[in-house]
């Protein structure tokens, strides 16, 4: 690093991390500079010192400038907080986004757009407004629809709703990375209406055009329009309606999915094609520069200035600049000063996945590549006493492919290792057969891309080529989806990690870099080094053992079943329910991928409702033990999962009534019950844990409630979780006058209906002098119980009302 623009780089990034953190008003930052900036030009001995303050102090302006509310007509100063049912005019910011997803086997499309507000109509009222609005409709808008245009829609506005448990996509702070702070529901697409005017453009934009062009060009020879195919546009046009949650699985699995990003991959690959077909014509480099730095804008242009695209077409024409004109070549000065002109243009990049992913992959390659490849040398090295003609053909003949398999595991690690953290601490994964995957799909995918690339030069000129280029790149995707499908299906391919903390993410970095440059094995310092970190880890390990809760309960809000207890270890953690197969999809896998389960001990199926079992077929994870009562239900579903489990040799349980379960006791129902209600024969559970005692009453409905207080006149329970019965309302009065709780929460769901806490229940809880949580209001709640204390937290770890410490 012989540049100066690391160090630069880095200090204004600083900057914006504290402004992400420490909220300052703007004109006292603008004042700071200001006086900074005076002090750095009058006071020449001090200006080697102070230039590193005001670099700070711009890049924390710079993020305050974009997140400060600067309009009189600001949306979060005019509308507030509560949903209201508006009318939205203003200019369409992209042409809307088709995305697909498949709810009940069946496939749901839905049209995701961003509008820039210039009036909000409230009860017949128009006012001005500022800012942008991310609009979601069911269905597929019609293509009248695009960039630029003048529209008015009609639906809810309100915040983005944060995730409603824990490890789920948090779409606010998706949203707000963006500059977008409000959401708006349309019920359907017959609420939009084209508002045409003088300026309105007649035309979609000609990146649109391109597209569709493209599209149409890409699927010429081919029979149908396939997955393959659909595969194809994304990863050479960006379109990312092909990329479901089904079919991106097995390349998130197996490392894989970057290739359908426009990134740096498909930048380097056209500015290598174009920059080799020029040298072939013998022109000098400043011409190449020339051509190739507008093309690879055309070509972000053409993919619809996707942010990734942007990035990598910054940091090539940087590197690129640099190498037509000569200058010495210094990869992480080239990646500094693209960074630092993309926080410039927006400092919230910074904030977001794919900007960090995308200079700590190209920084790790950089710094991390050539130890590796010293490595590599000393591993190939011949023998430098024997000369090359007296060794053997065989071994001469074997450098070459030895040499190139080895540079590409060598680049394939350096990434790997350098992404490893941010990949756990986004996407809670890790996956080692990425090493071995990227070597062989992403030469493939390049040589899909250029076949792909040749389509759209042909065209309709040379039709004949055009289709054998599309055959051979269907060919290679192809290749790809198998080869991404076998590469995660192996054993070890993956495994599902809790988030690392930043603490842990820093610790990583700076132990790598010391192994790999070597200061770490030096006989001075390595046995005082391996003493150091030993103490470190006894001393981690110790903390997280003394700290490890006695129980962490999350209640998921399903609105059936859905309770995920973590006790310590592994080995005795109990899901309790799975909900229905919506839920079970989009809700339990992803929260449970989260907290890093790659198995489940054991699943309790309390009772034979489809809406706390239906979704036992959509868990892929491992299940080492079912239990279920021996009381039988009338549910279609419930006797096809208890068939199955019968044809089980193992792994199924029937308890029931003065049994345990990991921990729990089972108190209802008896073998002998049978209750005309489903809701009535719901297994019950009571533990102790920390010196407090937790019941999980499940959808109890009053008659199994009256039962369950026959057989256990003086139960206990400091915190009681019900679901809502069907028939009854939950918690009759007499057991909540026995239980004395402390604390209630109702596992409860905003939609459907029927799992809404209604409001003659909300009345007669309220009367209570006991907190009542409903997780249809908050969503999931996890409860932490440790040394005779309880803590309440909501998804995004922020503590709710309940704070409870027993006093032994």
């Amino acid at each position: 690093m012989q540049g100066p623009l690391p160090i630069i780089a880095l200090v204004y990034a600083s900057g914006i991390v504290c402004g992400h953190y420490v909220n300052v008003p703007l004109r006292w930052l603008f004042g700071a500079a200001f006086a900074v900036a005076l002090l750095t030009i009058s006071h020449r001995p001090s200006r080697a010192v102070a230039i590193w303050p005001l670099i700070l102090l711009c890049g924390w302006a710079g993020l305050e400038s974009r997140v400060a509310v600067l309009s009189p007509y600001d949306l979060r100063s005019s509308f507030g907080q509560t949903a209201e049912y508006v009318t939205l005019r203003g200019h369409l910011c992209e042409t809307p986004v088709r995305r697909v997803f498949e709810r009940d086997d069946e496939l749901a499309w839905r049209s995701i757009a961003q509008v820039r507000l210039v009036e909000l109509g409230r009860k017949d009222e128009w006012q001005r407004a500022y800012g942008r609005v991310a609009v979601s409709t069911p269905g597929v808008l019609s293509e009248r629809f695009f960039a630029g245009q003048m529209i008015e829609v009609k639906g809810v506005l309100r915040e983005p709703k944060g995730p409603v448990a824990e490890g789920l996509f948090d779409y606010q702070a998706y949203l707000r990375s963006l500059g977008i702070y409000y959401q708006l529901k349309v019920e359907s697409t017959n609420d939009w209406r084209v508002i045409t005017s003088r300026a309105s453009p007649k035309a979609p934009p000609w990146s649109d055009r391109f597209g569709a062009w493209a599209q149409k060009t890409l699927s010429k020879g081919l029979p149908v329009e396939d997955e393959s195919l659909r595969l194809l546009w994304a990863m050479t046009l960006g379109w990312k309606t092909a990329l479901t949650q089904e079919v991106s699985e097995p390349f998130m699995r197996s490392g894989t999915l970057h290739i359908f990003a426009i990134s740096g991959l498909h930048i380097a690959l056209i500015a290598g094609i174009v920059v080799s077909v020029l040298r072939v014509a013998q022109l000098p480099r400043s011409v190449c520069g020339l051509i190739v730095i507008p093309l690879l804008w055309a070509y972000t242009a053409a993919t619809g200035w996707q942010s990734s695209a942007i990035r990598s077409t910054i940091m090539m024409s940087v590197i690129t600049a640099g190498w037509s004109l000569n200058r010495p070549s210094d990869l992480v000065n080239s990646l500094s000063a693209a960074g630092l002109i993309i926080l410039v243009w927006e400092p919230r990049q910074l904030l977001q996945a794919g900007f960090q992913l995308s200079f700590f992959v190209v920084l790790s390659i950089a710094l991390l590549l050539p130890p590796l490849r010293a490595i590599q040398e000393r591993i190939l090295k011949p023998d430098p006493l024997l000369p090359e003609e007296l060794r053997p053909r065989w071994q001469r003949s074997l450098d070459a492919p030895l040499r190139y398999l080895t540079s590409s595991f060598a680049t394939s690690l350096a990434a790997w290792l350098g992404s490893l953290p941010l990949i756990a601490y986004y996407f809670y994964l890790i996956t080692p057969v990425s090493l071995l995957a990227n070597l062989l799909i992403v030469p493939i995918s390049s040589l899909a891309l250029m076949a792909s690339l040749g389509s759209l030069c042909c065209g309709d000129w040379f039709l004949p080529l055009t289709e054998l280029f599309n055959h051979s790149a269907w060919f290679w995707m192809k290749m790809m989806i198998r080869l991404s499908e076998r590469a995660a299906a192996l054993p070890m391919a993956y495994f599902y990690t809790p988030p690392p903390s930043i603490l842990l993410c820093f610790g990583y970095y700076a132990l790598l870099g010391a192994c790999l440059s070597g200061w770490l094995f030096t006989s001075k310092r390595r046995i005082w080094i391996g003493v150091a970190v030993g103490i470190i880890a006894v001393i981690c390990i110790s903390i997280r053992v003394s700290n490890s809760p006695a129980l962490r309960l999350t209640i998921l809000p399903l609105g059936g079943g859905g309770l995920w207890a973590d006790v310590p270890g592994r080995a005795d953690d109990l899901l309790i329910d799975c909900g229905s197969p919506n839920t079970a999809e989009f809700l339990v896998k992803p929260f449970l991928r989260a907290q890093g389960v790659n198995q489940v001990p054991h699943v309790l199926l309390t009772h034979g409702d489809l809406q706390h079992i239906g979704g036992m077929e959509c868990l892929d994870f491992p299940i080492s033990q079912v239990t279920t009562s021996s009381i039988r239900f009338r549910s279609a579903a419930y006797r096809r999962l208890i068939h199955d489990l019968e044809n089980r040799r193992d792994g199924w349980r029937q308890a029931n009534r003065g049994e345990s379960l990991v921990g729990w006791s089972i108190l209802h129902p008896d073998a002998r019950d049978h209750f005309s209600q489903a809701d009535d024969n719901a297994i019950v559970l009571s533990g102790e844990f920390g010196g407090l005692r937790v019941l999980l009453l499940s959808d109890l409905g009053k008659p199994g409630q009256r039962k369950l207080l026959e057989r256990e006149p003086k139960i206990r329970a400091d915190v009681v979780v019900t679901g809502l019965p069907s028939q009854e309302e939950p918690l009759c009065q007499d057991l909540i006058e026995v239980l004395r709780p402390k604390v209630i929460v109702i596992a409860s769901a905003e939609f459907p209906a029927g799992a809404h806490a209604n409001r003659k229940l909300r009345d007669r809880l309220a009367r209570l002098q006991v907190p009542v949580i409903y997780t249809g209001d908050v969503g999931a709640v996890t409860l932490t119980i440790q040394q005779r204390k309880c803590e309440l937290r909501n998804a995004k770890g922020e503590m709710l009302s309940y704070n409870y410490k027993q006093v032994p």
